[in-house]
């Protein structure tokens, strides 16, 4: 098996330097109070493009794996895996996503950039990433609404504790009262002008929701 990882490893490495495929992730994130989340909905009904069709709902697994990288001094690699738990949309291939640590960067940046890559899987990828030593960290359950405004998605969702290996059959337990609020733009490298234009439709939602990039570190410490 070694082979194969090494060769499409080396193919992805080539991709990514060619800036052939999305490999930067700008993000802005804030919350919303249950009480005020309809209010939300509204406004991002009338400023995104799929106002005739609503907002595309969503309902799905995700859990984080990390593995520790060669000397401890390294940052884990993190990964994610997300599947439906929606039975219309049981066909859906599950989702495979890196994401690199935060660079938060030049306190002027609108924006969080990270790097992130998200590859469609089978199923069987959460004993793949196990036998490859991978650790689960923790999992979660999300559901709520995904907007589009050209190459912006916007989501609000509502986050939910679950007990691992009780998906879905446990009882998702609610994290809090409020909805997270996320607006993403996913880019090939260089194309720092999207987060000027995230910061200029995130004054749009004000006051409804702050968003703004997140000090992780801040938050960690």
């Amino acid at each position: 098996m070694t082979a194969p990882i090494s060769t499409a490893m080396d193919s992805l490495t080539a991709a990514l330097k060619s800036n052939i495929i999305p490999n930067q992730e700008y993000l802005l994130q804030g919350s919303v109070l249950d009480t005020s989340v309809e209010v939300l909905l509204h406004r991002l009904r009338g400023l995104c493009d799929n106002v005739d069709h609503g907002p595309e709902g969503f309902y799905d697994h995700e859990m984080c794996f990390s593995i520790r990288r060669s000397t401890p001094q390294e940052q884990p690699l993190l990964l994610r895996v997300r599947r439906t738990l929606d039975a219309s949309n049981a066909d859906m291939p599950w989702q495979l996503r890196y994401i690199g640590q935060p660079e938060l960067g030049d306190k002027s940046r609108p924006t969080i950039v990270r790097s992130s890559i998200d590859i469609a899987t089978s199923n069987t990828v959460v004993e793949f990433l196990t036998e490859l030593g991978c650790k689960l960290d923790f999992e979660y359950v999300t559901r709520g609404y995904m907007f589009r405004k050209g190459r912006m998605k916007i989501t609000v969702s509502k986050i939910f504790k679950v007990n691992q290996g009780k998906v879905p059959e446990g009882v998702p337990e609610m994290i809090s009262q409020s909805y997270l609020v996320e607006l993403s733009v996913l880019a090939p490298s260089g194309q720092d002008a999207i987060a000027e234009d995230m910061r200029i439709f995130a004054e749009q939602l004000r006051p409804l929701v702050q968003l703004e990039k997140i000090d992780y570190k801040r938050l960690v410490h």
